[in-house]
């Protein structure tokens, strides 16, 4: 850190002794709150006459005291002697001048130096209206999904608690979870869906969408106008009264940051200037307000009131800054700059332990705009260590960050294992925070960062194709669900957290961070993010057009191709394309039109510059491969928790609870880690029956076989139990289970998520597959049907698998031969017969099988994943 920066913290803090301010609680610490979400809505949605709210998160210490290390830097000093309290100025009779001096002498300390732009040039990420997404690819789809669940969103039920606020009528019935009309958060969730809006409106050009944000953004007009204050929002005034007075109430300035910023976003992304003019008046009034308490009490008791969660409103204000050139504006950014957290980062302390972790990410996204705005290198300096700090001691291996709302000790990562990890809005804000270092730094770090991020952390978020079903937290911990946790998936009507307002923003902005642009003589295109996608390059007169070979996991390279298009040659231009780290130059390669471009090294660009024409075409070759890697724990005994990799994808095993790994003392991951291959698929198949007006599947679950009902839902444990591959004694043998093949042959049947373990004839598990009694005949349904199929024992003809008649869940399967039992009416025959259905489950193009002591496990990617039960960290030391 430069010597002024220090020195400017120094300032702060002399001033504070000498001020006689006592320490205070910087994170979420209001009297009679918890600083837990969760449990603040646990309180407010309990039963009416629960007399405790549940507390469900005792896993860290709630507040962390500091000093009031205040570091503050308004730019105009007319604008700040305008704040003085008015404590000073009644006692300025006897000494006017002496007050004066020496609150403008607070100001210029606490200051610093300012250069007054960003040094360096900035990259300008492309405009969404710029980027399309390619159709059918895993982004595509997912993109896809929030379209269709914003569209499923009713707005009168969206702005029914504003109008009631205003004193309008509202139609129909609000909403229900956090943005019911009793939860004082309420109203958060619209201001996250103008924003998604606005992005996905640019991302798509769907026309009904545009109709739906614009009608919500006219309502709310009419809310305010109502009001007549500037004032804006779906719960009173009075909880501001609250916060200034430091009383509880659940951080109403988080609410006002994200109706802001949908506003804003309506504004710069969706063209709407209404929504400008309703921004400012906010802006104003929360000017008036800030400014006021300064005046009648101190400005110590402003930064007491920013120990609630405050959302980016110093962010957002920076950026309304940029549009207004208004002073109060900037100088308000700069009071909600929370000194007592950006102190200890100017100072490079990794003290951020005991912070909840979503409070103080946005404060760290507004001090990069701060930089941006003002040119002040010290917050350049806190984003970059805050960064620093994340990556090397609190992230887990998808990138994410928190446990339980969280931060804990550094590299103490491996006790906080749990459901309750990596918060999804914790993921959306480091996107951020990654994005702006990358802009002002073109270093590769921040864009592997990103990648890892946006697959594991933001992809994972979704339950497949369901609209509108989404998680709060992405468990770590071994065996454990995205289902089965203390919020599992959300719904579409009635959850409306925190991180489905991220959610919905995540999934309507997959295409900014792809390509950023540079300013210069030259038209210069960074391509960060390998996403199948088109890019619109205006400044060079060029489309670009990203296309990616499925991957799956017998593949040696993600290959990439970047063809370009012009209606005329000869446009000079320059391609900047990012070597992830996680590749390897032995075997990496670019090509231009065919033509070797020579050495590529990971972790750096590969720069082209020259007049391109229509059908240039860059060929890329990564190569990935498998990784471990350590768990952020630096002792000793937790060196053996590892994740396993395959380039940026954190692959999860699927277990209910086991993690104990074989990798022995070899070095070379494939001596215990190999590819399914693809062809796997075609073996897979479901039986199934049918029993007192049920389908019924037969599952192999906790090391026996029963009955269980066929799920309605993709993605359950259910499914995979009810999946099984057969194959003959050579696993590569081929055979296709939806053919006739299956009938008079002998196979064993393996569990999908055993890989290795075979069903013996006595019905029991087995890592023996050479045995004789791990076979069985397929033969024609001894019902007669010619759709069904009996399995007979290989040790036993006659024998075979049965079940019962008219029987429920968890019947088990039993062995009975047909020369014992004398047939009733075909009872036997119908028992002992079963259809040959599709499977539930098939293994996902990348799959792996991993050796473990006691089973193997199947690799899969952790997005992928829906209610299955998994394993991210494995203990390699077993």
């Amino acid at each position: 850190m430069a010597a002024a920066a220090v020195g400017v913290v120094v300032v702060v803090f002399l001033v504070a002794a000498v001020d006689g301010v006592a320490a205070k609680d910087c994170t979420n610490g209001f009297p009679g709150l918890t600083a837990s979400h969760t449990e603040r809505a646990a309180a407010q949605l309990r039963p009416e006459g629960e007399v405790e709210a549940m507390r469900v998160l005792d896993l860290l210490p709630h507040g962390h005291g500091h000093g009031d290390d205040r570091h503050l830097t308004p730019t105009d000093e007319s604008t700040w002697m305008a704040l003085m309290p008015r404590r000073l100025l009644a006692s300025s009779a006897s000494s006017p001048r002496r007050e004066a001096f020496d609150w403008l002498m607070l100001y210029r300390k606490l200051r610093g130096s300012n250069s007054g732009a960003a040094a360096g040039a900035l990259l300008t990420e492309a405009s969404l209206h710029d980027v399309r997404l390619q159709p059918g690819t895993v982004y595509w789809q997912a993109q896809q999904t929030n379209l269709e669940y914003l569209l499923l969103l009713d707005v009168d039920r969206l702005v029914w608690s504003f109008r009631t606020q205003a004193g309008l009528p509202a139609s129909g019935t609000p909403y229900g979870g956090w943005e019911g009309p009793s939860v004082e958060l309420r109203g958060h969730f619209v201001g996250h869906y103008l924003s998604a809006t606005a992005k996905m409106w640019a991302s798509t050009h769907n026309d009904s969408l545009q109709a739906k944000m614009s009608s919500v953004v006219d309502a709310l007009y009419d809310c305010q106008k109502k009001m007549g204050s500037g004032y804006l929002s779906a719960f009173p005034s009075e909880f501001f009264d609250r916060v200034e007075t430091i009383k509880a109430v659940w951080a109403p300035y988080y609410t006002i940051h994200k109706i802001m910023q949908g506003l804003l976003d309506q504004y710069t992304v969706a063209g709407n200037s209404k929504a400008l003019d309703m921004v400012v008046r906010m802006a104003n009034y929360f000017s008036d307000r800030v400014k006021n308490v300064i005046q009648k009490y101190s400005i110590e008791r402003h930064w007491a009131s920013l120990n609630e969660e405050t959302g980016g409103m110093n962010d957002v204000l920076y950026q309304l800054y940029t549009i207004t050139n208004d002073q109060k504006h900037l100088t308000l950014a700069h009071l909600f700059d929370k000194p007592c957290f950006l102190g200890l980062l100017a100072v490079q302390a990794d003290s951020i332990s005991g912070f909840h972790s979503n409070t103080h990410i946005p404060v760290v996204i507004g001090a990069q705009m701060r930089y941006e705005v003002t040119g002040d290198l010290l917050y350049k300096q806190i984003a970059t260590f805050f960064m620093d700090t994340i990556n090397s001691s609190h992230s887990y291996a998808t990138g994410g960050t928190s446990a339980g709302e969280f931060w804990t000790n550094p590299k103490r990562l491996a006790d906080t294992l749990s459901t309750e990890n990596e918060e999804s809005c914790t993921t959306y804000n480091m996107l951020k925070v990654s994005r702006n270092l990358f802009r002002w730094t073109k270093e590769v770090a921040y864009a592997d960062y990103y990648e890892r991020a946006l697959i594991n952390g933001v992809l994972s978020i979704q339950r497949g194709t369901d609209p509108g079903v989404m998680i709060y937290m992405l468990p770590q911990a071994p065996g454990r669900s995205k289902a089965v946790s203390y919020h599992g998936w959300g719904t579409k009507y009635d959850s409306f957290w925190c991180c489905y307002g991220t959610g919905i923003e995540s999934f309507s902005k997959l295409g900014d961070s792809i390509y950023f642009e540079e300013k210069g003589d030259t038209p210069t295109l960074n391509i960060i993010q390998y996403i199948p996608s088109t890019f619109n390059w205006k400044a060079a007169g060029l489309t670009v057009n990203q296309q990616l070979k499925p991957l799956s996991s017998l593949d040696m390279f993600l290959q990439v191709s970047l063809s370009t298009s012009a209606k005329t040659n000869g446009q000079s231009a320059t391609l900047n394309v990012r070597i992830p780290s996680w590749t390897s130059a032995n075997g990496a390669k670019a090509t231009l039109n065919d033509n070797d471009l020579g050495l590529v090294s990971p972790g750096s660009f590969l720069s082209i510059t020259k007049q391109w024409n229509p059908d240039d075409h860059l060929s890329l070759q990564f190569p990935i491969t498998l990784r471990t890697e350590a768990i952020k724990d630096d002792r000793p005994e937790y060196a053996s928790l590892q994740a396993i990799l395959f380039g940026p994808f954190v692959l999860a095993g699927l277990s209910t609870g086991d993690w104990n790994a074989k990798a022995g003392n070899t070095s070379a991951i494939s001596d215990w880690i190999s590819a399914v291959p693809s062809s796997y698929n075609s073996q897979l198949v479901t039986f199934t029956q049918e029993s007192i007006g049920k389908t019924f599947v037969l599952s192999s679950a906790n090391g026996s076989l029963a009955m269980q009902e066929r799920p309605m839902v993709d993605g359950t444990d259910t499914a995979i139990h009810a999946t099984f591959r057969v194959h003959p004694q050579d696993s590569a043998g081929q055979l296709d289970t939806q053919g006739a093949t299956l009938k008079g042959t002998s196979l064993q049947i393996e569990p999908f998520d055993l890989p290795g373990t075979v069903i013996t004839n006595n019905l029991t598990l087995s890592a023996q597959k050479s045995s004789e009694d791990s076979f069985f005949k397929i033969v024609p349904g001894l019902d007669g049907n010619p759709n069904s199929v009996s399995l007979e024992l290989g040790t036993k003809p006659g024998c075979f698998l049965v079940t019962g008649t008219n029987y429920s869940v968890g019947t088990n399967i039993q062995v009975s031969c047909k020369s014992s039992l004398p047939s009733i009416n075909g009872i036997f025959e119908q028992a002992a017969s079963f259809v040959q259905a599709a499977p539930l489950r098939q293994y996902h193009p990348i799959s792996f099988i991993a050796k473990g002591v006691k089973r193997n496990f199947l690799l899969e990617p952790l997005y992928s994943l829906r209610d299955e039960f998994y394993t991210v960290y494995f203990n390699l030391g077993a």
